[in-house]
């Protein structure tokens, strides 16, 4: 193989590799993200960062799939309504009319949007405002871009005198892009935040369903939860555990360290973290549920 032919073959191979390599990147940091954020948002409810327990980068990836269901189906059933209204738009083109009167009402949407963006400090409190007002912004830019491109829109939004200023419309259009792209970003890791706490409140719900732990430790815990219960041990000759620990769930293993909670909810609940450095003795006890 020649030189300038093999030189082209490798730049046809890396153009090749970063057409794969880059949305494989994009799509990992996503999945990354939002299971972060739903992990964070779910351990807090139990008194813990998501940081202390250790979990890797593809742990937060496995976590990402159940919390994106419902934005994807909700995206897949907008997407297909806004294709069948595009080709109903652009086989019968609305009047320069009601493009203007929808352009109206996307800019209305848009500025209800911003004056709840610029208004956090007295609207933040809102629970619903992380999501309505990402959805509120780029639902009214993404409206405000489409009709820019619509055949019938007014000459004025999409025609200009001076060749010079042809640019503005694609430049609208780019910008727009970001903000509907970063507007679905947040709205997407609110989703991701409130199932992390749905999910919480469900395992709280059922904490007789996490796995059952038996603590032996060399000192007294002080457990004021109402539901562990604490029994001495006996102290033979070379035993350093003293004291047992019942009713304990395991509620998530870091590389290290084990998180365990009462298993039943009370409102004086703490997380017990045990170090697994030998320090502390567990023992994991059977289902009780006869094969």
């Amino acid at each position: 193989m020649s030189g300038p032919v093999a030189t082209d073959q490798v730049y046809r191979w890396l153009a090749i590799a970063s057409s794969v390599v880059a949305p494989i990147t994009v799509i990992t940091t996503l999945l990354f993200y939002f299971g972060y954020v739903s992990s964070r948002a779910q351990f807090r409810y139990f008194g813990i960062d998501v940081d202390t327990i250790g979990l890797s980068t593809t742990d937060y990836a496995m976590r990402s799939p159940a919390v994106l269901l419902v934005p994807l189906l909700v995206l897949a059933l907008v997407g297909m309504v806004v294709l069948l209204l595009h080709v109903r738009v652009r086989r019968s083109p609305p009047s320069a009319r009601v493009i203007l009167l929808a352009l109206s009402a996307a800019l209305l949407v848009l500025v209800t949007g911003l004056v709840l963006l610029f208004g956090y400090f007295a609207l933040g409190r809102w629970a619903a405002y992380p999501l309505v007002t990402p959805s509120l912004i780029g639902i009214g830019v993404a409206l405000v871009v489409y009709l820019l491109w619509v055949p019938t829109a007014p000459a004025w939004l999409h025609r200009s005198e001076d060749e010079r200023a042809r640019w503005v419309r694609p430049a609208v259009s780019t910008l727009g892009v970001v903000v509907v792209g970063t507007c679905l970003l947040w709205a997407t890791a609110t989703v991701a935040e409130w199932t992390g706490r749905g999910n919480a409140a469900q395992t709280a719900r059922n904490l007789d369903q996490l796995p059952l732990v038996i603590l032996d430790t060399t000192e007294r815990l002080y457990l004021t939860d109402g539901v562990t219960a604490e029994s001495v041990l006996p102290t033979p000759e070379g035993e350093s555990f003293r004291y047992r620990y019942r009713g304990l769930r395991l509620l998530v293993q870091g590389d290290d360290t084990m998180f365990l909670v009462p298993e039943r909810w009370t409102p004086s609940n703490s997380t017990v973290v045990v170090p697994v450095d030998g320090t502390a003795r567990l023992q994991f006890r059977f289902v009780n549920d006869p094969p």
